[in-house]
C-alpha cells in the first residue's frame, strides 16, 4: 500500500493509524502547496481533486477521504481492534465520531487556513470552533479516549486539534482534551509517523 500525505495535513490521522496496524506501506509525500511529487509527478494525474490523504491499495484501487481510509486500515487488522466490527452499535458510534470530527471541526478549521478569509468573520468561526470543542472535552470526561478504548477516530481528533495553535485558536481551557492529546502523542505509533513528517525532532 502507499499512503500519500503532506506534513501535518489531515493525512497525519491514517497515517497514525497505518502504524497503529503494523501493516507494510510506503509513504509518498504530496505537499498540498505544490501538488508535486519528489519525482516530478503531478499529484493531479493521482487524485484529480489535489488533496491527501489518498491510500493506493497493491491492485492500484484508490481510496479518499481520511474517514473512509481508517475505517479501510482497521478492518484488514480486526485483531487490532482499531474500529469495532461492522454491523455493530458501536461501528455506528465511531462513524458517528469520525462524521462530527471530519464536518463539525476539520471544516471548521477551514476557513482559518484561508488568506481570503475576512478578518471579521474569523472570530465567528473560532467561536463555532471552541463551542464544539468544549462540547467534545465534556463527552471525554473520565474516558481515556473518544469510544473509551484507542480507535481510529482518535488520531483524527488528535491530528485536528493540533492545527488550534497554528491558527491562534487557544483551546487549553479545555483539560480533558488537553490530557486526551498527551496521552495520544505518548503512543509510539504517533511518534513515528510524526517523526516521518518532521513534525517531531
Amino acid at each position: 500500500m502507499k499512503l500519500y500525505y503532506s506534513p501535518g495535513a489531515c493525512s497525519l490521522s491514517p497515517h497514525i493509524t497505518l502504524h497503529e496496524s503494523g501493516l507494510d506501506f510506503e509513504h509518498v509525500a504530496a505537499p498540498t502547496k505544490t501538488h508535486q511529487l519528489e519525482d516530478g509527478t503531478d499529484y493531479y494525474t493521482i487524485n484529480p481533486l489535489g488533496y491527501v490523504p489518498l491510500l493506493e491499495l497493491d491492485d492500484g484501487t484508490r481510496l479518499t477521504e481520511g474517514p473512509a481510509i481508517v475505517q479501510y486500515i482497521a478492518d484488514q487488522v480486526p485483531e487490532k481492534k482499531l474500529a469495532p466490527a461492522n454491523g455493530t452499535l458501536e461501528r455506528y458510534q465511531l462513524q458517528s465520531w469520525l462524521t462530527f470530527i471530519g464536518t463539525e471541526l476539520h471544516k471548521g478549521f477551514s476557513p482559518l487556513f484561508n488568506s481570503a478569509t475576512p478578518a471579521d468573520y474569523k472570530p465567528m468561526v473560532i467561536d463555532k470552533l471552541l463551542s464544539r470543542m468544549k462540547w467534545v472535552d465534556g463527552q471525554l470526561a473520565g474516558k481515556p479516549y473518544l469510544m473509551g478504548d484507542f480507535s481510529v477516530a482518535d488520531p483524527y481528533l488528535f491530528t485536528v486539534t493540533n492545527w488550534a495553535p497554528r491558527v491562534g485558536v487557544d483551546i487549553s481551557e479545555f483539560a480533558n482534551i488537553s490530557a486526551f492529546r498527551e496521552r495520544v502523542a505518548a503512543r509510539p505509533a504517533v511518534q513515528a509517523a510524526m517523526r516521518h513528517e518532521g513534525l517531531l525532532k
